[in-house]
């Protein structure tokens, strides 16, 4: 295999790998502050005890994030030193900003939080994880202004082959950072509410702990519910804004060969790339055109016309990304985030009727829900990030332009080989010590026999 096709599965694999854990990191420490600032409020110990516990549980995914998050960043110098010498100085900024500012500030605070249990001032303590949740989300911000740049490049100058950046309030309000981030973020919080909903259904399904996991269920599940419809919303209006910006990458996720008015939004398909058609779909006549542009008609390019718009502009060339991949990447985190919406409002309803506890099914549906928020971001990401091929900077510099010319596919091979090695351990040591302690529940609240009855005090509307 080349130098290129390795480089990029290795960074595929360890991108991947890093966004397993970040957006529980996101939501889960919203969830951890919002439930110590209950404590705080009410005084009662449970709400104390919910902190502790999903907060032991927020350090083990934190802590692998880190850790992958730090050797991601190191492969720009290895494999892409074609792409750091071309663009470092503009994408070098946010990272720099992300670590020395959001990093250090949620990491430092994350330190008084977990050492300062009853050393601290309540209030004090709770500031604290706050801070850190507040770290966290700055953290996604400055990284996803710098990928917001390699998606839509703004505020630079090409000088003597390299990229300079000449506005920097340019880079960090790039429109496509404000569909970008609100996507990835809410998508976190959803993975977040959903971990919490399902462990909460575990304990449930068993009577385990009932009044700590109901409170802990309430919570996740109002979060989850706001959450679900906000990143809903906000993917439609960042597809929408897409459709504009990076048509190419659109119309390969609807697999749309032929430029038509209206577009049809072809649901399934068989796709021939190599004769640039589809020998099968199943489609929706206009509902791609509304989906666009909020009514039944309205011209949508196809991949064969912006081929040559693309080749009109940069040269000859395949601008054409893998169009199977991304058409089904897409197609999956749609069904993923349509089953999340599902099970948020079904939850919700059987809550408030105070008959969730009675349908053992759903508590196990709901069990099995906690890896779907994972596959919708991991699809989600895939297709932002392949449905831009063949660039690396939108417009600017093809992927086999950046990849580093002094680095030998041996050298890659072996390095992701040892990476994917160390990675599978640590993802066997997380996944273990996530489950004992989700399996062990909160350690120190009294279990079966000790709980108020399933509607006292936890009403979803108290």
């Amino acid at each position: 295999m080349s130098e290129l096709l390795l480089a990029r599965w290795q960074f595929g694999i360890t991108s991947v790998y890093h966004f397993l854990f970040v957006p529980l990191t996101l939501g889960l420490s919203i969830l951890v502050a919002i439930m110590e600032t209950m404590y705080v409020r009410t005084g009662n110990e449970t709400y104390r005890k919910m902190t502790k516990f999903w907060g032991k549980l927020f350090l083990i995914n934190f802590a692998m994030g880190v850790v992958t998050g730090i050797v991601q960043e190191f492969h720009f110098g290895m494999n892409w030193s074609g792409y750091s010498r071309f663009v470092g100085d503009i994408f070098g900024a946010p990272l720099a900003i992300e670590a020395l500012l959001a990093f250090f500030l949620e990491s430092t605070f994350l330190g008084l939080w977990i050492f300062g249990w009853d050393k601290l001032p309540k209030k004090l303590h709770a500031l604290s994880i706050w801070m850190v949740a507040i770290g966290s989300n700055l953290s996604a911000l400055w990284i996803l202004i710098a990928n917001s740049f390699m998606q839509e490049p703004v505020g630079y100058i090409i000088r003597n082959g390299r990229a300079e950046m000449t506005d920097f309030f340019a880079l960090i309000t790039n429109p496509h950072v404000f569909y970008q981030f609100p996507h990835t973020v809410f998508g976190g919080y959803v993975t977040a509410a959903f971990f919490v909903m399902g462990i909460s259904a575990y304990h449930l399904l068993r009577k385990n702990h009932l009044d700590f996991f109901r409170r802990s269920f309430k919570i996740g599940l109002i979060f989850g519910v706001i959450s679900v419809f906000a990143v809903t919303g906000v993917g439609h209006l960042q597809g929408q804004y897409l459709a504009e910006s990076q048509p190419m990458k659109m119309a390969a996720a609807e697999a749309h060969w032929e430029t038509a008015n209206p577009a049809p939004l072809v649901l399934l398909a068989s796709i021939d790339e190599k004769n640039r058609s589809n020998s099968f779909e199943v489609a929706i006549p206009g509902l791609q055109s509304f989906m666009i542009y909020n009514r039944f008609d309205g011209e949508v390019k196809g991949i064969n016309e912006l081929q040559a718009e693309a080749e009109a502009q940069y040269g000859p060339g395949n601008y054409i990304p893998p169009v199977t991949p991304v058409f089904w990447s897409f197609r999956i985190m749609v069904a993923a985030g349509s089953w999340l919406v599902l099970m948020a409002l079904l939850s919700l309803y059987l809550w408030k009727t105070g008959r969730l506890e009675t349908k053992p099914l759903v508590l196990k549906a709901l069990i099995w829900t906690i890896p779907i928020p994972y596959i919708a971001n991991s699809t989600g990401w895939y297709m932002a990030e392949v449905g831009r091929q063949p660039w690396i900077v939108y417009g600017l510099q093809r992927v086999e332009a950046a990849v580093s010319p002094s680095v030998s596919a041996g050298e890659i091979l072996t390095t992701m080989i040892g990476f994917t090695l160390v990675y599978g351990v640590l993802a066997v040591v997380d996944l273990y010590l996530l489950l004992k302690f989700i399996k062990q529940g909160p350690s120190d609240t009294a279990a079966v026999g000790t709980v108020d009855s399933p509607t006292k005090g936890v009403s979803l509307w108290t």
